[in-house]
């Protein structure tokens, strides 16, 4: 998968470019997106294997009677 490095999907307009504290308001947006979709994906995987191990399990192992 290729990793974007740009910062934000929207770029400023140069006249912002100057203004702090939009640019650190769009930067922490853009890093807030990112690490939502990144735990979002580590959450999605770790449940497909905790899925495929509860289905792997012999029906004894689960508890079952």
């Amino acid at each position: 998968m290729t990793q974007k490095h740009i910062a934000t999907v929207h770029p400023l307009p140069s006249s912002i470019l100057h203004n702090s504290v939009e640019v650190r308001r769009q930067y922490t947006r853009a890093a807030t997106r990112q690490a939502v979709q990144f735990i979002g994906r580590k959450l999605r995987i770790a449940g497909r294997r905790a899925q495929a191990a509860t289905t792997d399990m012999p029906q004894a192992m689960q508890g079952g009677h």
